[in-house]
C-alpha cells in the first residue's frame, strides 16, 4: 500500500530526504551537509559528486528509519537550492567543474559584458530577471570559457547543463544509461535564458549566453510522471513527478495558491515570494518575475519575487568566522542580553546586495560601532539585519502589486527565532503566521508529486491541510518604525561601490 510520498530537498548546506503521510505529517527525516568550498573572495562551489553521493544515503537512512520499501512511496518529489549551475559529461556522468552555486559572484564581468550598451535589463523583458551574478546562465558560460576543453566537449555535444534538480533527476533515472536530462519550468525561469510566456528556452539569449543549445535540458511543467528511478538502491521502480526550485516548493507547501497570497523563507538566504496568477507582472521596483509553478498542462502560475543573498548564512558567520556564538539558535539568546540594537547595523552584502538593489559592487559592513556596543548588539543587528532587508522587499512588492500585504505566511529554520520574528511583524506592521509543518520547501514538492499521481486530488484538499502554529502582531509604533529604516537605509548606503572595477 503506497501510504507516502518522499521528498529530496537538495538545499544549499545539506541534502535531506522526507517522507511525509497523507495528512502532509512528517514520518521521517534523514540529512547530510556537504562542504561549503570557498576557493577565492566571492566564490562558492559544492562537489556535484558528494551531493549524488549524499542524496542516495539520504534516501537509504529514512526509509530504513521507518522499515519502509520502495513500493510503500507513491512518488518522489525533487526541491533544489535554485541557481547553482554545473556541466557535467554525459558519456562519464562526471561533472567538468565544481557546482558554481548561487551566491557565487564570479560571473559579474560576464554579466556587465552581456549587458552592453542596453545594460542589466537587457533580457528583463523576456525572461523577468536582471543581468546578475545569481543566475545560472552565466556560470554555466564561466565553465565553458573557463575550464580547459569544455567549449569543444560542449559544441561537440558531449555536455549536459542543469541547475541541482537536473543533477538529480538525470542521476535517479540512469545518468549514463538514459538518465532523463530535465528541468521544471521554475528552475528554468532562473537561468536568465526561458522565455516567460511560451516556457521554452529563448534561442536568441542562448545564443547571446555562448552556450550550445543541445547542453540544454527539456523543459517540464513542475507536476507530471517524468520517469521512474531506475539507479539500483531503496527507491528503484517508484515514479519521480514533482520538481520545484525550494522557494517556489515552500510557496507550494505554504498552499499560497490564490494571487495575492505570499510567504517569506528564512534560509541561508530570505525569499519572498507573491502570487500574482496566470498574469506575469514585471517589475519596476528591484524584484524580478518568475515562474510561481505549473500543474500538468495547466497553464502556468507566476509570481513577483523578493531574493536576499545573506540571512541564516549571516548566523553562520557570526558561528564560524568570529566564534560569536557555539550553536545558531544561541544567537536568540546572545541578542535577547540587551535591550536593543545599541545604534549598530550589520549589514551582510558578502555576495554583493541582491533585491531590491542589485548591486554587486556592495560588500558587508558592521556600522554605528561605539565602545558601548557588545557582542550582544552585533548579535541583535545581525538578526535585526533580515528583518530590515525583508522589509524593503515587501515595500517593493507593495509598489510593483499596487496592493499592501495583509499577512505574511513564514517558514525555515530561522521562524523558531521568537525575538525575529517579531521584530518582523513589528517592521512590517502585518501579522506574521508560522505554519504547523515549517518544513514547507520538502512539503510542496512532495505535494507536486502527490498530485500528478493521484495521491491528493487537488490544491483544495491540500489547502484544508494547512494549519496555522503562531503569529506576531506588529507592537512598534510607526515613529519608531520609520527611525530604524532611515537608520538602516543609511547603512546600505556605506556598503555600496566598494568593489572597484580592478578589484
Amino acid at each position: 500500500m503506497t501510504n507516502y510520498i518522499a521528498s529530496i530537498d537538495q538545499g544549499t548546506t545539506s541534502t535531506r530526504c522526507i517522507v511525509f503521510d497523507h495528512d502532509g505529517t512528517i514520518k521521517g527525516v534523514s540529512q547530510m551537509e556537504h562542504e561549503q568550498i570557498f576557493p577565492k573572495a566571492g566564490w562558492v562551489e559544492h562537489d556535484p559528486q558528494e551531493i549524488w553521493d549524499n542524496t542516495r544515503k539520504v534516501c537509504a537512512e529514512v526509509l530504513a528509519q521507518l522499515d519502509l520499501k520502495a513500493s510503500d512511496i507513491a512518488a518522489v518529489g525533487i526541491t533544489n537550492q535554485r541557481e547553482t549551475t554545473l556541466v557535467w559529461d554525459k558519456n562519464t556522468g562526471k561533472a567538468v567543474y565544481n557546482a558554481i552555486v548561487w551566491q557565487d559572484t564570479r560571473t559579474d564581468k560576464i554579466c556587465t559584458e552581456l549587458g552592453g550598451d542596453q545594460g542589466a535589463d537587457r533580457f528583463k523583458e523576456t525572461t523577468g530577471l536582471p543581468l546578475a551574478t545569481y543566475f545560472a546562465g552565466p556560470k554555466a558560460r564561466w565553465i565553458l570559457d573557463n575550464v580547459e576543453g569544455a567549449r569543444e566537449a560542449a559544441e561537440a555535444g558531449d555536455l549536459l547543463f542543469g541547475t541541482m534538480d537536473t543533477w538529480v533527476l538525470w542521476n535517479m533515472t540512469g545518468g549514463v544509461n538514459g538518465g532523463r536530462h530535465a528541468t521544471d519550468v521554475t528552475n528554468a525561469s532562473r537561468t536568465l535564458m526561458m522565455d516567460l510566456d511560451t516556457l521554452d528556452w529563448d534561442d536568441e539569449i542562448v545564443e547571446a549566453m555562448g552556450l550550445p543549445k543541445s547542453m540544454l535540458p527539456e523543459i517540464v511543467p513542475s507536476s507530471e510522471v517524468y520517469g521512474k528511478v531506475r539507479e539500483r538502491g531503496v527507491l528503484a521502480g517508484v515514479e519521480i513527478a514533482g520538481i520545484l526550485g525550494d522557494q517556489q516548493a515552500a510557496t507550494f507547501g505554504q498552499v499560497c495558491f490564490e494571487p495575492g497570497m505570499a510567504k517569506n523563507t528564512y534560509g541561508t538566504g530570505n525569499f519572498l515570494l507573491l502570487n500574482t496568477g496566470e498574469e506575469k507582472v514585471l517589475s519596476k521596483n528591484g524584484l524580478v518575475t518568475t515562474v510561481c509553478y505549473q500543474i500538468g498542462e495547466n497553464k502556468p502560475v507566476y509570481a513577483l519575487e523578493g531574493s536576499i543573498a545573506v540571512t541564516g548564512s549571516l548566523v553562520q558567520w557570526l558561528r564560524d568566522n568570529l566564534k560569536l556564538i557555539k550553536n545558531a539558535p544561541e544567537v536568540e539568546e546572545l541578542a535577547k542580553s540587551v535591550d536593543d540594537n545599541g545604534d549598530v547595523y550589520v549589514v551582510p552584502a558578502f555576495s554583493g546586495l541582491f533585491a531590491p538593489h542589485w548591486r554587486s559592487d556592495a560588500r558587508g559592513a558592521v556600522v554605528g560601532l561605539t565602545r558601548f556596543a557588545n557582542r550582544g548588539h552585533i548579535a541583535r543587528a545581525a538578526l535585526e539585519a533580515v528583518a530590515f532587508q525583508s522589509k524593503e522587499v515587501v515595500d517593493a512588492m507593495n509598489a510593483d502589486s499596487g496592493v499592501d500585504l495583509s499577512e505574511l505566511k513564514v517558514d525555515g529554520g530561522m521562524v523558531a527565532n521568537d525575538t525575529l520574528m517579531q521584530f518582523q511583524a513589528d517592521l512590517l506592521d502585518v501579522p506574521v503566521i508560522r505554519p504547523e509543518v515549517t518544513e514547507t520547501t520538502a512539503l510542496g514538492a512532495a505535494y507536486a508529486a502527490g498530485l500528478a499521481v493521484g495521491f491528493w486530488d487537488d490544491e483544495a484538499e491540500l489547502t484544508k491541510q494547512w494549519a496555522e502554529d503562531k503569529r506576531w502582531e506588529s507592537t512598534m509604533d510607526e515613529k519608531e518604525r520609520k527611525r530604524l529604516m532611515g537608520k538602516w537605509t543609511k547603512a546600505v548606503e556605506r556598503t555600496l561601490n566598494w568593489v572597484e572595477d580592478e578589484d
